[in-house]
């Protein structure tokens, strides 16, 4: 399959779904529900699945060219992650994304995102700073201007998710995982309306660098300030 994000480069009226690629049935179904689940999950984030579609097993297993089984192992941690609901005799629905829970993300993100990057700055392998280093020269070189937002989309949660994985915490990555999709797709609401989505992603250089540095403080504060300026941004044009 392709990189887990590759559905935010446009703006399809249905799913931009890749399809699951590799395994066998059986001793590969854990495989195809990852995958599924990837797939399902990046295009809910980025709005490719709009909120309040109706999520079908058979078309989706069809658009992702795996079977139904995957399909469903992935709607339940969808559901999970609060991203898709379930209603009995209804069906399963994209969940709507509401403004009134900026606030309730913000807190969480607020708390714990400088943990993270505190921890990744103290505990990163050198592989990980090494990934976070790349990261960071790849951001610095983006031509923000010539790029659409969606695509700056793209580059904002792989730094985050790096981040994340970096601080060698896997129930913190797990919980911020979760709050940073919410948070994706508060932004994806409003990427029209925001006037300097650009310069938010290029933020994540010096917070990147300080963390390969293992300037665990500043990349602390960077961290916070990251956050607040995300909840300043997206209210300034609601």
């Amino acid at each position: 399959m392709s990189t887990a994000l590759e559905p935010v480069d446009g703006s399809p009226a249905g799913p931009a779904l890749v399809p699951a690629a590799g395994g066998t049935a059986g001793a590969g179904a854990g495989t195809m529900a990852d995958r599924a689940y990837e797939a399902l999950r990046d295009a809910l984030l980025v709005l490719d699945i709009r909120p309040g579609d109706a999520l079908n097993d058979d078309a989706l297993a069809r658009d992702l060219g795996v079977g139904r089984t995957p399909v469903r192992e992935a709607l339940k941690r969808l559901e999970a992650d609060r991203l898709v609901v379930v209603y009995p005799r209804r069906g399963t629905f994209a969940t709507a994304v509401d403004i009134t829970d900026l606030a309730h993300l913000s807190e969480v993100r607020r708390a714990l995102e400088p943990v993270a990057a505190e921890g990744a700055a103290r505990r990163a392998t050198p592989a990980a700073r090494a990934e976070l280093s790349e990261l960071a020269s790849t951001v610095e070189a983006l031509d923000a201007a010539a790029l659409d937002a969606r695509t700056l989309m793209r580059h904002d949660v792989a730094v985050h998710r790096g981040i994340y994985r970096a601080c060698g915490n896997p129930f913190l990555e797990d919980v911020l995982v979760r709050h940073d999709n919410l948070a994706t797709r508060i932004w994806c609401l409003v990427l029209d309306r925001l006037p300097r989505f650009g310069g938010h992603v290029g933020e994540h250089v010096a917070l990147l660098r300080a963390i390969v540095d293992g300037r665990a403080d500043e990349a602390a504060h960077l961290a916070r300030e990251h956050v607040t300026g995300f909840e300043r941004e997206v209210r300034a044009v609601l």
